[in-house]
């Protein structure tokens, strides 16, 4: 697969860039020397390897989920600037 002009200039038209044919000739050998690297990769026996999702081996520490007590809902209202029927009172933000 290498990668023309043509598709260089039709790219730069979705992104709405504008480049000269210099630059386009560029990018064109500049992606096609990607596409060719990873044509490469592609070649490589990878039969029997084990994917690799991340470099360092990660876990994750999780507990178990269990119920606790809450506070009484006095306590949790004893410093609240205002409360109403038992809830926090806060300012109208909206219409």
């Amino acid at each position: 697969m290498t990668i023309s002009i043509k598709d260089v200039e039709q790219v730069a038209n979705l992104a709405r860039l504008a480049f000269s044919e210099e630059e386009k000739q560029d990018f064109a050998d500049k992606l096609n020397a990607i596409v060719g690297y990873v044509e490469k990769l592609n070649e490589v026996n990878v039969e029997g390897i084990e994917p690799t999702y991340h470099v360092l081996p990660l876990l994750n520490v999780l507990r178990e989920d269990s119920t606790q007590p809450s506070m009484e809902r006095d306590k949790v209202l004893a410093n609240a600037p205002d409360a109403q029927q038992g809830c926090f009172k806060v300012p109208k933000i909206m219409e």
